[in-house]
């Protein structure tokens, strides 16, 4: 598969290095901000970039970025506009591997096979469905695969082995490995439970390994990639974010750029020697 997202972690792997993976929610403060973010991002080197398509009912959200989603639903955000945006910070020269994280429903309301070909004419590079359990996963799966677009597949700690190896054979591009039980939502303190859940998944893939929920700090970013490929940060992002634009109508106009800055600190290497940097496979 000619793919972004795989051709970044065999670049990261090659340079021994871990990968940063930032979560924004798209068409929050709107879709136009949007676009300028993604492409400050990639600029912050982040390794993929996970664009949320907001949903009415993000059961598997904390409330920041439930919060995000009620504010970028107001926007009269759709499926099709988003993937818009995607084409247009590819237009602008933009190679950042591109996820979706969405819940089955958006998705299923714009038809599998449309949703595939689209996504992959606009750019995009995967698809994360939070609510898709690996039993219901297989003509999804094989729609995605024709467009050369990856499924990123969720596995948490209180999965059975079973289970993670069901999920493994449906993954592609790389597994997520959830932190922790629960909600998304930034933490002051990791679990160890990643690093076991990482350790159990490795006996059953060779996919690279991202760990997320919860990781809000650099300090958590270079801790995580002690033994996983990448770290996921989402909530961290989108509550800062929210504090600069609590009123909609007037989004800063150092808004991207201070974003971009705070996302640039959740680098350890921004800030520590190059030890700090090693990534796992």
């Amino acid at each position: 598969m000619n793919n972004r997202i795989i051709r970044k972690f065999n670049e990261l792997k090659t340079e021994d290095r871990g990968g940063f993976i930032p979560f924004i929610v798209a068409g929050d403060p709107d879709l136009d901000t949007t676009k300028k973010l993604i492409l400050e991002l990639g600029k912050q080197d982040a390794g993929v970039i996970e664009l949320g398509i907001p949903f009415s009912d993000p059961v598997a959200d904390g409330v920041t970025i439930q919060a995000s989603a009620e504010r970028a639903l107001r926007n009269s955000i759709s499926v099709g506009k988003i993937l818009d945006v995607v084409g247009e910070v590819r237009n602008e020269g933009c190679e950042t591997p591109i996820i979706l994280f969405s819940y089955f429903n958006p998705i299923l309301q714009f038809g599998l096979k449309n949703f595939a070909e689209t996504a992959k004419k606009a750019g995009a590079d995967g698809i994360l469905i939070t609510d898709l359990i690996p039993e219901e996963a297989a003509e999804f799966h094989e729609i995605l695969t024709a467009n050369e677009l990856c499924l990123i597949m969720l596995a948490a700690p209180t999965s059975s082995d079973e289970r993670l190896e069901k999920i493994c054979k449906k993954a592609s591009g790389f597994v997520y490995a959830v932190s922790r039980a629960g909600v998304t939502g930034a933490r002051n303190e990791m679990s160890s439970e990643a690093e076991n859940l990482v350790e159990r998944l490795r006996k059953f893939t060779d996919l690279p390994i991202a760990v997320g929920f919860g990781i809000s700090n650099a300090e958590q970013v270079a801790e995580t990639w002690k033994y996983a490929d990448a770290a996921v940060v989402g909530s961290a992002i989108v509550k800062e974010m929210m504090n600069l634009t609590p009123n909609l109508n007037e989004v800063p106009k150092d808004f991207v750029q201070k974003i971009g800055e705070f996302a640039g600190n959740l680098l350890p290497y921004k800030s520590k020697p190059p030890s700090y940097v090693g990534g796992k496979s």
